[in-house]
């Protein structure tokens, strides 16, 4: 009986290692071999890939890729990294992939339609780049697929009727390529506005806004019928996914037992005794975030030593700790007294940090909740903030340079637009400076500290709280009605770029002395009045800058700043600009309504402001309106 016991235990044990490990194994060595020919087919100047090692059972330890729990690449961030090359059909074996981020490189070639077997992919941004080719007809496939940005490439043919089977899709953007003949109008399209078709002048249609020739005027497109699902051709490949279906059943069956109890060990948290009572909340439930114990962070952090800190907020401190496993992590204490607005900042930074997942903003760990504590636990960001790199920074630690400070303007604004434009109910931030905006070891700008943000429902057109920022980079409007806007976020943003290119603080009674401005805003127009562009840039970039570059996001900066709300840009509209789309069109129309506003004015204001003329020659003029 002991021997039948024994077999059949050897046997179990058989089938796990038989048909369950080498499934890990091999699922491993797939993606990472999928992932290194991609490698293998791009050139690296800047060796961003340099952490691609093709000896590694899974890739999930590389830089800019993202795993799940079960070890299975769900995000490729390989966005503004200067590659070139083309891409590989292998990336259609990444079966989990939900975000595949190739943006802002030089990557030429067709799109491959392999892309199409991803169907758990959300969004696909292969915008500004070089390729060429069809719009693969497999993307249709794609029903997860949210975002889908093909803009400034140099493909061409017709758009494929499947991407109207997307119902998933939010944003569509196609614009700035070669492509031909009928925009598919079902209804799915008309959803987008003209703009996510434009620059493409062999397209027509209803969408479009432009008639194709030799067809009749424009009519109510006809309901949508969705196609028939596709039947599987042979019954020898059903009978085949059956079998295969039920061996693996099987498998999993007897698995299921060393596989719940493996898990459970594994979650099982240790538990701890302090003098409270009880050290969990069983009223916050927040997905997959870690909660950590007390006694966990008390460790990491030496128990909150004055020798960890890294920054102190209106809320508490900032401690850098090392977790157990070996990885640094920064940790925000919330003041020890329980005070209500302490405790709403810790639950709206827990509610909302969860929800907005994106590469430029700062993504929360985990978190720790006791009667008597409340700490917030994120990735340390070994580079610090924009501030301290700007200002605070040792001598062995050299500048930020010109390209740098660029990639931080464009990636902050990535991260603010998406906490207007992709979160709902939308969050505004409510205290965007250089010392909320982080760096992480490849000077990548994560947008942190979501501690001043509210939630906004679509209905609001503002929110009247307590006005919460920092002197300098408060809007007029919520500063004095107390209403907070995106477009708050905005004028922050705003003064944020000036921080960048100036070096200089918002907020400085530094410059009295030298009989300047205190606000960092009007010493900059102040000195562009007086033609003196050179004088604003930071001298730490020993004038190792591009002049035309410095201007442009000047302009930006003034167009965030403006006076009134409604005449600011959104930072989606922002984002754009930085990309190069759009910006010289926006200021000749912003100049054009300041030089009318300037005829009308009885009496010349006494402040004054600056133009950039077409030719980019700075310019004062006296300007009316609101500072």
């Amino acid at each position: 009986m002991e021997r039948k016991v024994g077999d059949l235990l050897f046997l179990w044990l058989l089938i796990l290692v038989l048909l369950l490990h080498p499934v890990w194994l091999v699922l491993g060595n797939m993606e990472g071999d999928a992932l290194h020919s991609l490698r293998s087919n791009l050139n690296d100047p800047n060796n961003v890939l340099q952490s691609w090692d093709p000896t590694l059972v899974n890739p999930c330890t590389w830089f800019h890729v993202t795993c799940n729990n079960d070890n299975s690449v769900i995000r490729v961030d390989l966005g503004n990294a200067a590659l070139s090359g083309q891409l590989v059909p292998q990336l259609g074996l990444l079966k989990n992939l939900q975000y595949l981020e190739l943006y802002s490189n030089n990557i030429s070639g067709p799109i491959p339609s392999d892309l199409g077997n991803l169907t758990n992919l959300v969004s696909l941004d292969l915008y500004l780049n070089s390729f060429t080719g069809p719009i693969p007809d497999t993307l249709g496939k794609l029903s997860k697929l949210r975002f889908l940005r093909l803009n400034n490439n140099s493909l061409a043919g017709p758009i494929p009727m499947s991407l109207t089977n997307i119902s998933a899709l939010q944003v569509l953007d196609l614009s700035n390529n070669h492509l031909s003949g009928v925009v598919p109008d079902n209804g799915s399209f008309s959803l987008f506005t003209p703009i996510s078709f434009a620059n493409n002048l062999d397209l027509c249609g209803p969408v479009t806004g432009h008639p194709c020739p030799g067809s009749p005027p424009f009519s109510p497109p006809p309901p949508f019928v969705p196609p028939p699902p596709d039947s599987t051709p042979g019954g020898n490949s059903a009978t085949g996914a059956i079998a295969g279906g039920v061996a693996a059943g099987a498998a999993l069956l007897f698995a299921a037992p060393a596989l719940a109890f493996a898990w459970w060990r594994r979650r099982k948290p240790q538990e701890f005794f302090f003098d409270v009572p009880a050290e969990e909340d069983p009223e916050v439930h927040l997905g997959q975030l870690k909660r950590f114990s007390l006694r966990e962070l008390q460790v990491a952090t030496d128990s909150f030593s004055n020798k960890n800190i890294l920054g102190r907020g209106g809320f508490g401190k900032v401690y850098k700790g090392r977790l157990a496993d070996g990885s640094l992590v920064a940790v925000k204490r919330l003041k020890e007294e329980r005070t209500p607005g302490g405790e709403l900042q810790f639950q709206t930074e827990v509610e909302m940090i969860s929800m907005a997942v994106h590469r430029n903003l700062l993504r929360l760990r985990g978190f720790c909740m006791t009667p008597t504590e409340r700490l917030l636990v994120y990735p340390y960001m070994a580079n610090g903030s924009v501030a301290s790199c700007l200002r605070e920074r040792p001598p062995s630690q050299p500048p930020l340079d010109w390209p740098t400070r660029k990639r931080i303007a464009l990636g902050s604004a990535r991260g603010l637009s998406y906490l207007h434009d992709h979160c709902d109910p939308k969050i505004i931030h409510r205290d965007v400076k250089a010392a909320n905006i982080l760096l992480d070891e490849e000077f990548e700008a994560v947008v942190g500290d979501f501690g001043l943000a509210k939630l906004m429902d679509y209905k609001d057109t503002h929110v009247t709280t307590a006005v919460r920022g920092t002197i300098g980079h408060i809007a007029p409007e919520y500063l004095s009605t107390g209403k907070s806007s995106e477009k708050t976020d905005v004028f922050g943003y705003g003064i944020m770029l000036l921080e960048l290119i100036t070096g200089q603080r918002a907020f400085d009674l530094a410059r009295l002395a030298n009989d300047d401005d205190v606000m960092l805003l009007d010493w900059v127009k102040g000195l562009l009045k007086e033609k003196k562009l050179e004088m604003l840039v930071d001298p730490d970039l020993q004038n190792k800058y591009v002049e035309a570059e410095v201007e442009q996001l000047i302009q930006v900066a003034l167009l965030c700043t403006q006076g009134t709300p409604m005449e600011r840009p959104k930072m989606s509209e922002v984002v754009r600009m930085l990309e190069g789309d759009g910006l010289a069109e926006r200021w000749d129309e912003w100049l054009k309504v300041e030089v009318l506003r300037q005829e009308v004015e009885l009496s010349p204001h006494p402040n004054s402001d600056w133009i950039v003329d077409s030719t980019e020659n700075l310019h004062a003029v006296e300007l009316s309106g609101p500072r």
